[in-house]
């Protein structure tokens, strides 16, 4: 048997960037994969979806240039070679990773990794199975996509977000069911195939988890492009006849109406994978594997990242724990820190934010100021046509220390960063006011916003 420093379990963002950290650092490293490098995130997540949203925005730039003199005829989509465009940047990007864990000298195993209690690990491959074992173990076995108990849905084809990336042709029309991050970036897809979109959201309002400011614009923007929005709605049964497949929803008032569609999509969340932890009996926190600032689970030398201990379910918080536990392994060193972990969704228009929403301020009980600046008002974004949307900032009342920012508009997951490194260094909204922004750009509203704060607005 062959013993390391340390083996991580799960080869996604959490677990593949802990391995290369902890390689560097000096550890022996094995790193056990099931099925391919990247996990969710790169095969059937992130990646391939932000590759999508990109044809998406050209397709409706194209869309919107008819209104410049731009005139094109006879507007085209090739499923098929957007899928295989799709594929060949992940491969692409698989093939980096693989590089890198080979100059890292890090021992991949392909296989199902069981992980038990005396630090060994089992690797079930196709036709045999072997064991390893490791000083300090990683669980990074990430998750999979919630399917929920709606009478009638064993009788009906549907798609998750894991196998909505296999479709062979667009679908005339589309029920997303949940209106988060994932059911809005595929609404946005669809919509720029010419497909007829329905989005049912049993919360108020869709992406709960962000702004309702961001929420509401991002609302309006989805209904310009035709996609019907159902809000307190609740999916109560699904069939299929000749016409298709019937969604049959319930308003919160009790109106009942039928959804008929092509495609049915569930983007109503994702539960951790825990089968390759049963025999630890480790303790939880809800249906997650519960972790201390440290990272570490109850069981010592045991640590866990990414989405099986919840939290921010994002890749580069993933990554952030990875590098994190890995840090710990000798010791306690660094706590996990979340404060300053950015939030993006990569509709058009991109929704971005860091830091804390007004809603939790209030909650919190912090005084705070706060200055929102529309694109409407901004240059470039008048020049591009890309005037939808905002940026919103929010500044402690005592310190003017900038504590939350929200942006919604064109490029916004590209400039989120700029208020995130105020925030890690705690800057000041004075410091920002004083920043030169380049002329003409769309990151002047937060010095437009800044200046505002300090009742020292310039085009405000």
């Amino acid at each position: 048997m062959t013993s390391y420093d340390v083996v991580i379990v799960g080869g996604g963002p959490g677990g593949y960037v802990a391995a290369l950290r902890a390689a560097k650092n000096g550890k022996k490293t094995a790193l056990v994969e099931a099925a391919d490098l990247g996990g969710t995130c790169l095969n059937r997540g992130c990646i391939p979806s932000k590759t999508l949203l990109k044809h998406a925005e050209i397709i409706e730039g194209i869309q919107k240039a008819k209104n410049w003199g731009i005139k094109t005829e006879g507007l085209s989509f090739s499923l098929t070679e957007m899928l295989a465009r799709k594929d060949q940047v992940i491969a692409t990007l698989q093939s980096g990773i693989e590089h890198l864990l080979n100059a890292g000298k890090i021992d991949v195993y392909k296989g199902y990794g069981t992980i038990h209690d005396d630090k060994k690990v089992t690797i079930q491959q196709e036709n045999d199975s072997q064991q390893i074992s490791g000083e300090k173990i990683i669980i990074a076995t990430g998750s999979q996509p919630v399917v929920p108990p709606i009478d009638g849905i064993e009788n009906v084809s549907y798609h998750t977000t894991d196998t909505i990336f296999s479709i062979t042709e667009i679908p005339k029309s589309i029920v997303i069911v949940g209106g988060g991050v994932i059911g809005v970036e595929f609404a946005n897809i669809f919509a720029s195939l010419n497909t007829e979109v329905t989005i049912v959201e049993l919360g108020g309002r869709i992406i709960p988890t962000e702004d309702e400011d961001a929420s509401k614009e991002l609302l309006k923007s989805l209904k310009k492009k035709g996609i019907k929005v159902l809000t307190k709605h609740q999916v109560i049964s699904i069939n299929e006849n000749d016409s298709g497949k019937i969604v049959n929803v319930t308003s919160e008032k009790g109106k009942f109406e039928s959804l008929t569609s092509a495609e049915i999509l569930l983007a109503v969340g994702r539960k951790p994978n825990l089968s390759a932890v049963s025999d630890l009996n480790l303790k939880l926190s809800g249906r997650h594997i519960a972790v201390n600032n440290y990272l570490e689970t109850s069981k010592k030398d045991y640590f866990a990242v990414g989405d099986v201990i919840g939290g921010l379910q994002l890749a580069h918080v993933a990554s952030a724990e990875g590098l994190t536990a890995v840090e710990n392994l000798d010791g306690k060193k660094e706590k996990m820190n979340y404060k300053v972990m950015p939030r993006c969704i990569y509709t058009n228009p991109q929704v971005a934010s860091v830091g804390m929403s007004e809603a939790e301020l209030k909650d919190k009980g912090i005084k705070y100021k706060v200055n929102k600046y529309s694109f409407s008002g901004n240059g470039k974004a008048l020049a591009a046509g890309e005037t939808e949307g905002f940026s919103k900032v929010m500044v402690d009342e005592k310190y003017g220390e900038i504590v939350g920012v929200v942006m919604v508009g064109a490029h916004v997951t590209e400039m989120i960063s700029q208020s995130s490194a105020y925030m890690y260094l705690e800057g000041t909204v004075d410091e920002l006011a004083q920043m030169v922004q380049p002329h003409p750009s769309l990151s002047e509203v937060l010095m437009e916003s800044a200046n505002s704060l300090i009742e020292k607005g310039i085009h405000s």
